[in-house]
């Protein structure tokens, strides 16, 4: 009960905070690369503008992975920067299953000057928009 007290006698700085918090939040996303959608990467790939960096592991990668992807698993990633080097004039894709590692690695691309930009929902969300992936290497 003494929370509700609380929060009735000090509203405002925790409206304050709040705000601060979102605030942190949007940058620090935006740090990381815009993120965008299926329909978007796939327009992308066809223009051959994006090269897709997939930051899963090498076995989700050997399993199921977007075509012309390349494998940087998220761990090797800061060690692996350099293979990019030859694609720096295109957008970079950062894609992972779901997006949790996705905003790190876009955020390290991002400090090399790469233009980065995420898969919103990752490989998920490929497969829910019932786009095709590729087995192997």
């Amino acid at each position: 009960m003494e929370i509700f007290i609380f929060v009735s006698e000090q509203w405002l700085l925790i409206t304050l905070l709040a705000a601060l918090i979102g605030v942190f939040f949007v940058t620090e996303q935006s740090k990381s690369g815009k993120s965008l959608g299926s329909s978007e990467l796939v327009r992308l790939i066809n223009n051959d503008e994006a090269v897709v960096v997939d930051v899963r592991s090498a076995a989700e990668f050997e399993a199921g992975h977007i075509h012309g992807a390349l494998s940087i698993p998220h761990l090797k990633l800061a060690s692996r920067i350099a293979e990019l080097e030859k694609n720096r004039d295109k957008i970079i894709v950062v894609v992972d299953k779901i997006g949790q590692h996705s905003g790190a690695a876009g955020k390290a691309l991002s400090s090399k000057e790469f233009n980065v930009r995420r898969l919103s929902g990752g490989i998920s969300e490929w497969q829910g928009s019932s786009l095709p992936l590729v087995q192997g290497k």
